[in-house]
């Protein structure tokens, strides 16, 4: 059964993006602000506890100049 809120697929998510964010040397405000997400939203998803929506997701894959698909790329490390 595949269930809509999957803690453990948040949490990794929400790693591979703030593993991004720093990457790129890049202040979770500043990204608020690039992305026109807000700062605690971005803390929600880094921390796993919000399932953001493709929205969200198109908006924070911008701010950090990645394709979309790229965000989604931390199931296989």
């Amino acid at each position: 059964m595949i269930y809509t809120k999957d803690k453990e697929y948040l949490i990794k998510f929400g790693k591979h993006l703030k593993q991004m964010r720093e990457g790129k040397n890049m202040s979770q405000e500043q990204l608020a602000n690039i992305s026109e997400v807000s700062l605690p939203q971005i803390t929600r998803i880094e921390r796993g506890v919000i399932n953001p929506t493709i929205c969200t997701i198109k908006s924070l894959s911008a701010g950090l100049g990645v394709e979309m698909s790229f965000m989604f790329d931390f199931n296989n490390k």
